[in-house]
């Protein structure tokens, strides 16, 4: 499931390349014929992001609701102006990298290319064009059901509003479920997903088996702040890189000097085995202590971590 950070830069490319221009909206597939029709001939005001929640705000007081879940993606194209990721969303791909389009030339691109596939929705303008499919949520609500989304979710790292810290906090010291099992509930934190609770926990070497009620408020906090970090990061980098090159290797070994690891960051070295801590590395050494990473299911996702760094 694509975690918040792609979901923001879903929000950021929606805005520069559809911001202030009016939509065709239509459900090729047909099971959002209603909602496009409410849609249809608006002009695009904004695109907003909370957690893995995209809203993209219409002329005409109605919001655009989409939550890809497992399986949704969006596929983009257009001209010479419609710049940005191909396409976002499942199926994922190694290190959470994106596919990238520069546009085409103006005098190519003569409209959006026939659906292809069960296209739920279809956004379109004189410049480009904007496919969904699979998403488990998509729906024309109000701003008031907008506000009643919002309400239901955690705070966000990617907004880190003041009080956020306390407030994720809170949320965790209240309750008595595995730290790892609540850095998954979206009413707890807004935007994180497997990879990430798998790597900041790690990071901060934490039990992931630790009762919220248990995490002093110190370390809950710490913990907000390296979320907040690494998911930034991802929004940078437009793919999930936890680790620093001091742990990265090619070909088995160490890469060294550190200046030359430092270089290949922004390559797809670090997306390539290198990426991650413990995220699908069970079975594999720890790069930290050399002892097995491990593996087993909670909340319904793959949960991975050091035994020995996260005792």
């Amino acid at each position: 499931m694509p975690e918040g950070h792609s979901v923001r830069r879903l929000a950021r490319q929606f805005g520069d390349v559809f911001g202030g221009r009016r939509l065709s909206v239509s459900s090729p597939q047909g099971r959002f014929s209603a909602g496009a029709a409410l849609l249809d001939g608006h002009t695009l005001l904004a695109a907003e992001a909370h957690g893995k929640h995209l809203f993209l705000h219409f002329d005409n007081a109605l919001v655009l609701h989409v939550h890809l879940g497992l399986y949704g993606a969006w596929s983009f194209g257009g001209d010479s102006t419609f710049n940005g990721s191909s396409s976002i969303g499942a199926p994922r791909r190694v290190g959470e990298q994106e596919s990238f389009a520069d546009g085409n030339d103006d005098d190519a691109y003569s409209g959006p290319p026939a659906p292809v596939g069960a296209v739920r929705v279809r956004l379109a303008a004189s410049n480009g064009w904007a496919d969904l499919r699979g998403a488990t949520t998509c729906e024309a609500i109000t701003l008031a059901e907008t506000d009643l989304v919002r309400a239901r979710l955690g705070p966000d790292p990617l907004v880190n509003r003041r009080g956020d810290a306390g407030r994720f906090a809170a949320n965790l010291q209240g309750r008595k479920a595995p730290v790892a099992a609540l850095l998954m509930d979206q009413k707890i934190i807004a935007g994180v997903g497997n990879v990430y609770r798998a790597e900041v926990l790690f990071r901060r070497r934490l039990d992931p088996w630790l009762p919220g009620s248990n995490l002093a408020d110190s370390e809950a906090r710490k913990l907000w702040r390296d979320v907040v970090s690494v998911m930034n990061d991802g929004v940078a980098d437009g793919r999930i890189i936890t680790t620093t090159p001091r742990y990265w290797t090619a070909n088995g070994k160490k890469a060294k000097p550190a200046a030359e690891a430092a270089a290949l960051k922004s390559s797809s070295f670090p997306a390539r085995g290198n990426a991650h801590f413990v995220y699908k590395r069970d079975g594999l050494p720890c790069r930290v202590c050399r002892t097995t990473v491990l593996a087993a299911d909670l909340v319904g996702r793959r949960l991975y971590w050091c035994p020995s760094c996260q005792a």
